[in-house]
């Protein structure tokens, strides 16, 4: 326990305040503590100047005689001058307005007029003494005995100046008597240094403890003004929090350990119908049904015997007036460093209208899964009854009506199922089921699920490149889903006749799913909101395509939940390039290579390819077949394909080619240098003929 709060006093305490004294001493300013010990200096000037007047005329009577007169009359005026110059010297120091910033050189100034001061009396130690008899001799000594003591009261605020002023007192007086030819002055001349040394040593003593007291001083002082400003800011905080809680639209109560309210709040007043006096004092189970008592005094005593806060209690609290309201509670214990509750702050948000919002949004979403779905169901049923001919041939303005009922119909069912899938994931209701799924099965299971809307829109969905058999965990329901979003999203933006294509890749250790299409884009003011709910890029050409602009939110949600990210890449100009792959020019020394790969191209790619066994005309001959792609082999003789790569870099018309490298042998680190230069892509061996023009528009379709 702390020394200070419990009031008892023991040596590790005491060592401990002493260290405290010493921090703070340290913390004082030297400049602040020497100019109190000039000023401590200076302040005792008038005294001592009143002191040497004093011992001066009586020591003037005492010595003066018929031979010593002038002596007399001459110490005395040397005496009178060092007053006079210390009484001008003390008035120049107070009517110094910069005095405290010039402190160094009023401290020499005094020891000059300290040492002045002292050497007077060591002049009438060294004439007076050995002129006058025994009983003179003795007065003189115990005057300059007086007059070096009084010394030490008087500049012990600087113990160096006190030793100028002592000495010039003791060394003509020291001389005197070790010369006079008494033994026993000679002895006694041995005690006087003993006697200056020990008179040094206590004025370094009083010196260090007048300077422990200006750094003390001082160090309180500034602690002191540190305290009150840290007391104003506390006085600040405490009322800017009073003021918090007095305004808060919220219930804020102060209770005790014991459940005992101490202070509420004006919208506490107004939720439960009580004044503050009438809750203040009382237990706050008074706003807590009886029927749930024993269950708030069981959670209560956890949370004090816890110290931690509570968040999210729901509490069917009772008004005053007998209604009851539900509100919910976070209960925080504030806690000393001791471990001792000080008091527990309750504050109370009511939200009865809330869950009645929550309750008719239910039956909302019930009455949409039910009683709208239902029969829309069956409307749409029948329509595409119809519109199949099951019933025969309609005339032709009725078919185009019931098309049109069909597929606005299907556009409602399609809104309903999106809100009913967006209260389900906000809700937390959604429930995943996952499984292990091949991802190329997954792709060939939506593409041909989607087959149909593509043909409505004139569109095929195609593979590019060899799609990955790698398993992933997923909800395989959820994910097609997604990918019935996605791929129904670039169908209906993409012009008649082209082609979506679908991508597998890995990137940094995950697998990228991507869908690509020739639409107009996304523009670049609707991209920050093109996952929010009921979001439509805003055009004639997008709003004529129809859709209920809670696809994508839901896509962004479900891949989320299966702990994966969703985005997209593009620009209001293409998402894919311009034109297909058509042309291409293979650099390849092996003849049967060559003949695998021409026909893999042109039968299976239905590509023009051009064949060039020697790579030292390949150049030229890129310049007259004007490909799309050139293939490049790793391993050729005369000149290797890496090497080539770089020649082609030199021609202005070549670097602009796209190159595809055909390897078996390539490191990562030449694959790593190569790709940095501008390769397309890589392409290992073996390769499947069959796949090999997919695995080249795939690289086709990701150039820029």
């Amino acid at each position: 326990m702390n020394t200070l709060a419990n009031g008892i006093d023991s040596a590790e305490p005491a060592a401990g305040a002493d260290a405290i004294t010493a921090d703070i001493r340290d913390r004082a300013d030297p400049a602040l503590v020497r100019a109190d010990r000039v000023e401590q200096l200076y302040s005792q000037l008038p005294l001592g100047m009143a002191a040497t007047i004093v011992i001066g005329v009586i020591a003037a009577m005492e010595l003066h005689e018929g031979r010593l007169l002038e002596l007399v009359l001459f110490w005395g005026g040397l005496l009178a001058l060092v007053v006079v110059l210390h009484g001008l010297l003390y008035f120049g120091y107070r009517n110094d307005a910069q005095r405290h910033e010039n402190t160094a050189q009023w401290l020499r100034w005094l020891g000059i007029g300290a040492f002045a001061a002292g050497a007077t009396w060591g002049f009438a130690a060294a004439v007076f003494f050995p002129s006058h008899a025994d009983e003179r001799q003795v007065f003189m000594a115990f005057l300059l005995a007086g007059v070096l003591s009084g010394g030490i009261p008087m500049y012990a605020a600087s113990w160096p100046i006190f030793a100028a002023y002592a000495a010039a007192i003791a060394l003509p007086f020291t001389y005197v008597l070790a010369t006079f030819g008494n033994r026993l002055f000679a002895e006694i001349a041995l005690l006087i240094p003993l006697f200056y040394g020990v008179s040094v040593a206590i004025a370094f003593r009083l010196n260090g403890v007048f300077l422990s007291g200006y750094r003390l001083r001082h160090a309180y002082q500034r602690q002191l003004v540190e305290l009150q400003e840290a007391r104003r800011q506390i006085e600040a905080s405490g009322r800017k929090l009073a003021l918090f809680a007095e305004r808060a639209p919220i219930a804020v109560l102060e209770l005790d350990a014991k459940g005992v309210v101490h202070e509420v709040n004006h919208a506490a007043e107004l939720l439960f119908g009580y004044a503050a006096s009438e809750l203040v004092g009382k237990s706050v189970k008074q706003i807590v049904l009886p029927k749930f008592q024993a269950d708030f005094d069981r959670d209560w005593s956890a949370l004090i015997a816890s110290r931690q806060p509570m968040a999210g209690v729901k509490v069917r609290n009772p008004r005053r007036d007998g209604l009851s309201v539900v509100c919910d509670w976070t209960v925080t214990p504030l806690v000393n460093p001791d471990g001792t509750i000080i008091s527990v702050i309750a504050q109370g948000r009511d939200i009865t209208a809330q869950l009645e919002a929550e309750r008719m949004k239910k039956e909302f979403t019930s009455t949409l899964s039910h009683e709208l779905r239902t029969p829309l169901t069956s409307i749409i049923g029948s329509l595409q009854l119809i519109n199949a001919g099951v019933l025969g041939d309609v005339p032709k303005d009725v078919a185009e009506l019931t098309e049109v009922a069909e597929r606005n119909g299907q556009r409602l069912l399609d809104l309903i199922n999106d809100i009913l899938d967006i209260e389900k994931i906000e809700s937390g209701k959604l429930t995943l089921m996952p499984e292990l799924i091949r991802v190329d099965e997954l792709v060939r299971e939506a593409m041909l699920l989607n087959k149909g809307f593509g043909d409505r829109f004139h569109v095929r969905f195609e593979a590019l490149g060899e799609l990955l058999t790698r398993e992933v965990t997923a909800d395989r329901k959820r994910l097609l889903q997604v990918m019935t979003n996605l791929l129904s999203n670039a169908a209906k933006f993409s012009p008649e006749g082209e082609v979506v294509a679908i991508t597998t890749e890995e990137v940094a250790g995950l697998l990228r799913i991507g869908v690509h299409d020739k639409g107009p884009g996304i523009p670049e003011a609707f991209r920050a909101r093109i996952f929010g709910r009921f979001n439509q890029a805003d055009s004639t050409a997008t709003r004529q395509k129809g859709g209920t602009g809670l696809g994508l939110a839901i896509c962004k949600r479900l891949v989320e939940m299966m702990q994966g990210r969703i985005g997209f890449h593009g620009s209001t100009c293409r998402a894919m390039p311009d034109r297909p792959l058509q042309r291409i020019c293979y650099v390849e020394d092996d003849e049967d290579i060559q003949r695998i790969v021409r026909m893999s191209l042109e039968r299976v790619g239905k590509m023009t390819v051009d064949v060039v066994s020697d790579s030292m005309t390949a150049i030229a001959r890129m310049a007259s077949f004007k490909p799309d792609l050139v293939m490049l082999d790793w391993m050729m003789p005369g000149m290797d394909g890496p090497t080539l790569f770089r020649k082609m870099k030199e021609d202005p018309e070549a670097a602009k080619l796209p190159v595809v490298f055909i390897t078996a042998k390539a490191t990562q680190r030449d694959t790593d240098e190569l790709m940095a230069l501008g390769a397309a892509g890589m392409i290992s061996k073996p390769f499947s003929p069959k796949d090999l023009p997919d695995q080249l528009r795939a690289i086709w379709a990701k150039l820029p």
